[in-house]
This record gives structure tokens, C-alpha cells and sequence, in this order.
């Protein structure tokens, strides 16, 4: 158990959908500038650049982050 990682039991591939989800691949690709998300955008080949790639995976998994810390910030305030 990572009681301080909040990224613990999170699937890279559930990241990618909820960041897709929220963005779409043009918003991503312009927050994260790879060539995965903004040329020929697919799951299966941003998951496979990504698994690669730490740094890229650093990236993907800083913006996750940031956007779940707002959705949260943002229910808190409206509850």
C-alpha cells in the first residue's frame, strides 16, 4: 500500500480516458505538445509512446493530477 502516492492503483489508460474525456486530443496536445496527441491521436498508440517514455508519462500524469484537484475543488465549493 502508497498511502502518499495519490496516483496508487490508477491505470496510465483510465488517466488518458478521463484526460481525453475532459480536453479531447487538440486541447491535450496543446497542453502536452507530443506528437501522439496531436498527429493521428489513438488510446492505443499514446499508451504505448507513454509506457515508453517516463518523462512523457511524468507530463500526463502531472496535468491528471491537476485536473482531478480542481474537479475536487470545484465540487467542494459547490456543496
Amino acid at each position: 500500500m502508497q498511502p502518499n502516492n495519490p496516483l496508487h492503483g490508477v491505470k496510465l489508460a483510465d488517466m488518458l480516458e478521463f484526460l481525453v474525456e475532459k480536453y479531447g486530443w487538440q486541447e491535450l496536445g496543446n497542453r502536452i505538445n507530443l506528437r501522439c496527441f496531436n498527429y493521428d491521436p489513438s488510446i492505443k498508440s499514446s499508451l504505448a509512446f507513454l509506457r515508453q517514455t517516463q518523462w512523457a508519462r511524468d507530463k500526463v500524469e502531472g496535468l491528471y493530477l491537476r485536473s482531478i484537484l480542481t474537479a475536487v475543488a470545484c465540487f467542494c465549493a459547490t456543496s
